[in-house]
């Protein structure tokens, strides 16, 4: 039973990413402009581009472009070579996505020590102050685009307060203060937004399992609350919560590209921007 429902979301999964690399290599040859004529500058001749493009295999038709491009990835997990640079794709993407991921697991741990204790809260007092305090927090924080609240924040600690820098990255490895300095103000507008998103469904969570009768004969035999709260109703609430942990950091990985480019973030976010830019189809594509 369990075997055949891997096998189902496997085979899901591969029709997924068939669908996402096709529609990802037939959108992208259609951003106006050509990546010889960029690669060349505005002086080459349209017949030194047209030599260049014949070279890059981009006069190809698309089907035989994107048959090659996925022969490389399935075969050898080679995505082919940067028609700017000349270099390989795989290694910049590889370069790239650490600073990504940790962008991203700081704005999830960010939005977790939001969403964790002001869900329940609100949970444990459906109606009161403390829940539609908790109610309005999570509709702000839905409602306020991250770009936007990325500026407000640089212009507060970077500009006014001067507590952070408002760009750059240091790596772990040169020490953890001077990593905290420049990641904790990037990772700010997607942790609060997603910790105002999760906010929602911890308090929904709480709520359907302080509703349980367990709950009910856990009060009735005399139990301390922080104990009912601790070992009963979290225990239990945190199955459906790390649910929507895992898909708050896939969301997270999509959602911090525009934080990337605002904070001059060197991640796959500023790679895609750059490739969008360059016409770099195979960057682009690699990236998405």
């Amino acid at each position: 039973m369990n075997l055949n429902y891997l096998l189902r979301r496997l085979v899901t999964l591969l029709l997924v990413l068939f669908g996402v690399s096709l529609l990802t290599f037939a959108i992208v040859p259609l951003v106006p402009g050509s990546p010889a004529r960029i690669r060349l500058g505005i002086q080459a001749t349209p017949e030194t581009v047209a030599a260049l493009e014949t070279q890059l295999g981009l006069d190809r038709p698309l089907p035989t472009q994107y048959l090659d491009w996925i022969s490389g990835i399935v075969l050898r997990f080679d995505f082919g070579s940067s028609l700017i640079t000349d270099r390989p794709v795989t290694g910049e993407v590889a370069r790239r996505l650490p600073a990504t991921l940790q962008l991203a697991l700081v704005a999830l741990l960010i939005g977790l020590a939001i969403a964790l204790p002001a869900g329940i809260l609100a949970a444990l007092k459906p109606g009161s102050f403390q829940d539609v305090t908790a109610m309005v927090f999570s509709q702000l924080g839905v409602s306020v685009p991250d770009f936007w609240m990325g500026i407000l924040l640089i212009v507060l600690f970077a500009e006014v307060l001067g507590w952070l820098p408002s760009s750059g990255f240091v790596s772990i490895t040169e020490g953890i203060l001077p990593w905290l300095r420049h990641i904790v103000l990037p990772a700010m507008p997607a942790g609060l937004i997603s910790g105002a998103i999760m906010t929602r469904f911890v308090r929904s969570a709480m709520l359907e399992v302080l509703g349980q009768d367990y709950i009910r004969t856990a009060r009735a035999k005399g139990l301390h609350e922080r104990r009912i709260i601790n070992k009963h109703a979290l225990r239990n609430a945190s199955i459906s919560i790390a649910t929507i942990v895992g898909l708050q950091m896939a969301t997270l990985l999509s959602a911090i590209v525009v934080v990337e480019i605002i904070f001059a973030w060197p991640g796959l976010g500023s790679l895609a921007l750059s490739a969008t830019l360059q016409r770099d189809y195979p960057m682009l594509q690699a990236s998405v």
